[in-house]
């Protein structure tokens, strides 16, 4: 498996590595290194795990300002530059790494198959080369390279996103079996990528409810006090993701709808958390919102079990509108009612769990809060029907098999 993230801290990586090896399988993951003090080779239950050192070129992302001038347009075409640069740069030395440890793990260890995950989509090219040589090469879709760029930048048909068109289809086209976190994404691989049905397994991120980290406790002793209902949100922190709307939603919540009667807290990190910080300050809202940045499991556990309502604030976008969140199953994992844009792939894991508002009206999402907060019983059985609805169908005990039944054919049918 080649992993352009961490290991084990990767979840879905994990867990379909770990299935793997239960199942009989020999696995080797080629991923980065985390943290000073780990092994450049170990064995983590089971799995041989190689890592490669981490390289972060240039800085990413773009300006964040009110008043878009003349500097502000120069500023962000030196970001986009420094961007399309640092990002080149490191998938060219990540591909090459990952190509220099495929031939060491080759013939130290040997292996059958050679796993993508992606992103970054360049190291296709050793899956190819090794596909030359006899092995099966899989493909595993994370993520919509296209449709990510267009979340970020937004510029259509640019050569960049024709670039990225290419490289998807290549990926797609060159590997013996596809695995695609939902349907929407298969439906991508069979009309964008010209692939047979036959050979795309949809395996999606469904949380292991055997993992500790999804037992309630005890709620929050210092959110209790506040005596108000308590707002979550965990994940990422990017442009696509859409914490600014939640920040705006709840600015109007409090300015527009009125209630001053809860407190959100923002769980997680990313490229845009400063940026989010001071949207917040700006919108004086420290009275009502806390971002606790990256916190230890003990506390994410707590701040879940203790929370009223999960937010998941995803924008209708290019990426957003494909894409699984595995948040929505983390909240459904701890029994949470969740509030949600309307977005197809979220309608489809939430079902009855969430209450779904337009895409993009933070108003509405505002007085969903509100008719959540104020109906302790609706938020009961929402969070009832989320975590039934997991146990007995997207969890990773069910969902795994998926995986199982791909390698199965892998092997008997190619």
């Amino acid at each position: 498996m080649l992993l352009e993230n961490h290991f084990p801290e990767d979840v879905r990586v994990r867990q379909e590595a770990y299935t793997l090896v239960d199942a009989g399988y020999r696995v080797t993951v080629i991923a980065q290194f985390l943290k000073k003090g780990e092994k450049f080779h170990e064995v983590v239950n089971g799995v041989s795990v190689y890592r490669i050192p981490l390289v972060n070129v240039f800085e990413k992302g773009t300006p964040k300002q009110k008043v878009r001038s003349a500097a502000y347009f120069f500023q962000a075409m030196i970001l986009r530059v420094r961007s399309v640069v640092g990002y080149l740069l490191e998938y060219v030395y990540f591909t090459g790494a990952c190509f220099a440890l495929s031939v060491v793990v080759a013939f130290r260890e040997g292996f059958d198959a050679i796993h993508l995950h992606n992103p970054p989509n360049s190291p296709f090219i050793v899956g190819l080369f090794f596909r030359l040589l006899g092995k099966k090469f899989v493909f595993d879709h994370h993520d919509l390279a296209p449709e990510l760029y267009l979340s970020r930048v937004r510029v259509e048909k640019s050569f960049i996103h024709k670039v990225l068109l290419l490289e998807e289809r290549l990926c797609v086209r060159s590997a013996n079996m596809v695995i695609a976190t939902n349907e929407s994404y298969k439906q991508i691989d069979i009309e964008r990528g010209r692939k047979k049905p036959e050979s795309i397994f949809v395996v999606r991120n469904g949380p292991d409810l055997r993992d500790n980290i999804f037992q309630i406790v005890p709620p929050d002793p210092e959110m209790v006090a506040m005596g108000k209902k308590i707002l979550v949100y965990i994940g990422v922190m990017g442009p696509q993701d859409g914490v600014d709307y939640l920040i705006r939603s709840i600015y109007k919540l409090v300015h527009e709808v009125g209630r001053r009667d809860f407190f959100c807290l923002i769980i997680g990190h990313g490229e845009e958390l400063e940026f989010l910080k001071k949207l917040s300050a700006g919108l004086r809202l420290e009275e009502y919102v806390r971002f606790t940045g990256f916190i230890p499991k003990a506390d994410l556990i707590r701040y879940l079990s203790t929370a009223d309502v999960c937010l998941d604030p995803n924008p209708s976008s290019p990426l957003n509108d494909h894409s699984t969140w595995v948040k929505v199953l983390e909240y459904m994992a701890f029994g949470r009612a969740i509030v949600s844009f309307d977005l197809k792939e979220t309608r489809y894991s939430a079902g009855d769990a969430a209450v779904y508002v337009k895409p993009n009206d933070e108003l509405e999402y505002a007085q969903a809060i509100v008719a959540l907060m104020d109906d302790p019983d609706r938020r009961r059985r929402m969070g009832e029907f989320g975590y039934k609805r997991l146990r007995e169908h997207l969890s990773w005990q069910h969902i795994s098999k998926n995986l199982l039944a791909g390698y199965q054919w892998l092997f008997e049918s190619t």
